[in-house]
Formats: structure tokens, C-alpha cells, sequence
């Protein structure tokens, strides 16, 4: 049996960065840009609220660069705010070294698997499922495969460890692209 799950994020992750006024380190993006002209030169920052006490981080996404260089697409979704154009800048790693920040994923994401399987199905049968990734999540394969099949966590461990859950990829550590696993039944 083969299935494909999905994992979807449902918003802008939290950026990890200290905020100058109340020392918090969580900022709420929320897909507003701000953008200057200075004669030929451009910039573009995209803005992010504190969650503590709402004071605004600006996030460089140009700096210094010449109108001309720049797309006119870019350009306009820039001034149009685009929600889209957020999400890809934010999981760009240009633009996450420039501005040392990381991303907090907790609860920006969901697994589409089509409802809960129980992976009781029938004994000797093989379920192989794919995992793909609509963006760079870094997740924990255990934690989606438990909440796949509706296992608790230790069951998820007790079957890699019995091997009954087996994958190409390290089952332990984070992931945040296409894998596939095989359940063991």
C-alpha cells in the first residue's frame, strides 16, 4: 500500500531576533514590505512586529540597488505586499544570514494525510509512504509519522527501533525535505 502526506505551512513562521526595546526574541511577520527610493538606488525591507510589545523590525530585502537592476515583477509585488513573496524571502537563506535571524516553525504548519491511518491495517503488509514538503520545514520525521497514524511518540520510537519502521533518511533528527518511509506490519 502506498500513500503520499503532505506538509503544508498554514502561516509565516516566527522570526527568532531580539527586539531593542523589550529584549523579547519573537517577531510576527505579516507580509507588509517597505520600500525606498533615493534617487537611483532602491530598498526594500520586509516589516516585522514584536510579539511582546509590537515595536517593528525591518528585515533587508535590497539594499542599495539600482532601479534599473531590479524586476519590475519583484518590484510590484514588493509595493503590493504580497503574502507569497513573504514566505519565499523568509525561508531564503541570503536573506535569513543578512539579517541573523531564524525561524520558529511551532504551529505554522500541518500534516495532510488524509485523516488519521491506523497502521493496524493487515498483518505482514507492507505501508510505504511518501512525504513531500511544500516548503522548508524542518520537522522531525518521528513527529510526523506519529501524527500520520495517530501513534504516540514512544510507539513511533519503539517501531524504528524494532525496525519496523524503516527509511532511506535518519528517522531521528530534523528534516525539511522529501522522504519516504516504510511501516513494517
Amino acid at each position: 500500500m502506498s500513500k503520499t502526506w503532505v506538509v503544508v505551512p498554514t502561516c509565516l513562521p516566527i522570526v527568532l531576533r531580539r527586539c531593542h526595546r523589550c529584549a523579547s526574541e519573537r517577531f510576527r511577520a505579516n507580509g507588509k514590505f517597505r520600500v525606498n527610493a533615493n534617487h537611483k538606488l532602491l530598498d526594500a525591507w520586509l516589516l516585522a512586529l514584536c510579539t511582546v510589545c509590537g515595536d517593528t523590525t525591518k528585515l533587508t530585502v535590497l539594499e542599495r540597488m539600482n532601479v534599473r537592476s531590479v524586476r519590475p515583477e519583484l518590484l510590484h509585488l514588493l509595493h503590493g505586499n504580497d503574502l507569497g513573496l513573504a514566505a519565499e524571502l523568509l525561508q531564503d537563506p541570503v536573506v535569513r544570514r543578512r539579517n541573523r535571524i531564524t525561524l520558529d516553525w511551532d504551529n505554522a504548519w500541518h500534516l495532510d494525510s488524509g485523516g488519521p491511518d491506523q497502521p493496524h491495517r493487515s498483518e505482514g503488509e507492507a505501508i510505504e509512504v511518501s512525504v513531500r514538503f511544500a516548503a522548508r520545514i524542518p520537522v522531525r520525521p518521528a513527529r510526523l509519522i506519529a501524527e500520520g497514524f495517530g501513534l504516540s511518540r514512544a510507539e513511533t520510537e519503539r517501531l524504528i527501533t524494532e525496525g519496523n519502521l524503516v527509511s532511506t533518511v535518519r528517522l531521528s533528527g530534523k528534516l525539511s525535505g522529501d522522504f519516504t518511509f516504510t511501516l513494517k506490519r
